[in-house]
């Protein structure tokens, strides 16, 4: 190789000082950027501070760090996204970098590794978009990743095993199979039949009178609800049974609401039978009433079956902070207000504010719009009070509103791209296994054409199925580039 300072001539290897007032000029997809030495040099670990020093390396060097250079202008070429590089080159002057809006952050994080540029630098607002991105991606892959386990048949698990997945796909998740939807509907059905039984069962007029002259429900109604309840019992049992990790199937809400609707009904069946011998009859009757109300949980079971109460549950948990304000304005307001509704109305003689716990009560109905009327002012001061009370609790209630229901759009617009981004993924990686399998085809049915096996078999060879051409590629362990891994 030829000496470095022929193919360099303006650049001094020696001269450290002269280093620093340097001049370089960086071309990053056609964008034009002029450097000095002593700015990148204060960074000296990033791509651009390498730059100063690496002319006298030789081409090596140089290639090792940029695509292209031209030493008649002294300009390094770069193949990278100009607006990232916008933002990145701002650490050199300010110290810190912002995202600009509508750049990818998982793309601005790799453009930010290949200048050597720490994460640290980062904005703390951009810092929470990545990391939010990055929770997307990460909940994309899993999604993809439950469809691929899903599709995929281990052939060295046990028939037990197999078994077991087959039931829990075929409970927990509807959208695996036709079957699976229609028993997710019946559970549905059972739940709506279950809570309107639990309803029609307090009408008097469909209540039946026992030898002892108590009322109970209708024969009737209580088969359906028995009914209802040996489905409800069934269902946990096969999903306890098929489920993967049943400790943490056990503690879940969703399950322990299940439990809490099915228990009542066994405990109270057992009370009937047996508790008499153990106990009075009339304290029987108590403790199977108040079991009987426990059956309203059930209506909880709903929520496994509907992704609106879902979103709203998760909305209703990312607006704890909104819920407490909403609930320490609506506590100070209580306080002041009862005190001095109390005050004011002691001059009357009919007054209806006996103390101040009391008025709490008189607040809490006035700030919440509620009014019943139990408890109201009669003098102007009184009046003038609750007028004052009842607009403080209108604009404490209106003010969190907001927040909580963009909390809740926010969520369920994010699940509805997650559920896009994850059917796009299979669909690019459906779409390489078909490519590779054409290919594979191809080649087969040249094969098969130089043999020249005509009839039956030679057209099974080469038929194939969908399911063959797509599901069954997707529980293979090839590794294809997507999109998202792209992103990666």
């Amino acid at each position: 190789k030829m000496a470095g300072d022929s193919r360099f001539p303006d650049v001094d290897i020696d001269g450290s000082e002269k280093s620093e007032e340097m001049e370089i000029v960086v071309n990053v997809g056609g964008v034009r950027q002029v450097f000095y030495g002593d700015n990148l040099n204060q960074y000296p670990e990033t791509r651009l501070a390498e730059l100063v020093n690496c002319l006298s390396g030789g081409y090596d060097s140089i290639f090792s760090l940029c695509d292209d250079y031209d030493p008649g202008k002294r300009e390094f070429y770069f193949d990278r996204d100009p607006d990232a590089f916008k933002c990145i080159i701002d650490v050199y002057y300010f110290g810190e970098i912002h995202m600009k809006k509508g750049i990818c952050p998982i793309c601005f994080k790799n453009e930010m590794e290949f200048w050597k540029v720490d994460l640290k630098f980062l904005d703390d607002c951009c810092k929470a978009h990545l990391s939010e991105k990055k929770e997307e991606l990460e909940e994309i892959a899993r999604r993809v990743q439950l469809i691929l386990d899903d599709l995929g048949v281990d052939a060295s698990e046990s028939r037990w095993k197999r078994c077991q997945k087959c039931i829990w796909k075929f409970l927990e998740k509807p959208e695996s199979s036709y079957p699976a939807r229609v028993i997710a509907v019946l559970s549905f059905l059972f739940i709506l039949i279950s809570s309107i039984v639990m309803c029609v069962g307090t009408i008097p007029d469909l209540q039946v009178v026992d030898a002892e002259g108590n009322r109970m429900e209708h024969p009737t109604l209580d088969s359906i609800e028995t009914a209802c309840i040996g489905w409800f019992t069934v269902e946990y049992v096969l999903r306890l049974i098929s489920s993967p990790n049943k400790l943490h199937f056990a503690l879940s809400f969703m399950n322990i609401v299940d439990v809490l609707a099915i228990l009542p009904f066994y405990v109270s069946l057992t009370l009937t039978h047996l508790g008499a011998k153990l106990m009075e009859l009339s304290n029987v009757q108590q403790a199977v009433q108040a079991l009987r109300i426990m059956r309203i949980a059930r209506i909880f079971k709903l929520a496994r079956h509907s992704s609106g109460l879902q979103t709203l549950t998760y909305a209703l948990k990312r607006s704890f902070k909104e819920l407490g304000l909403l609930l320490m304005y609506l506590a100070v307001g209580i306080f002041v207000f009862s005190a001095l509704g109390y005050t004011m109305e002691q001059s009357h003689p009919e007054t209806l504010f006996k103390s101040i716990p009391q008025s709490f009560w008189w607040a809490i109905i006035t700030m919440t719009t509620v009014g019943y009327g139990d408890i109201y002012p009669k003098t102007t001061l009184g009046k003038l009070n609750a007028a004052i009370s009842f607009l403080c609790g209108v604009i404490a209630i209106a003010l969190p509103i907001h927040p909580i229901i963009n909390n809740f759009v926010r969520y369920y617009n994010k699940q509805r791209v997650l559920e896009t981004a994850a059917k796009h993924e299979l669909e690019l990686m459906e779409l390489n296994s078909a490519e590779g399998k054409a290919a594979g085809s191809r080649s087969e049915l040249e094969e098969v054409s130089r043999e020249g096996k005509e009839g039956p078999f030679y057209s099974s060879r080469i038929k194939v199925s969908h399911s063959d051409t797509f599901i069954h590629l997707l529980s293979e362990e090839k590794h294809y580039r997507t999109r998202l891994q792209s992103c990666k």
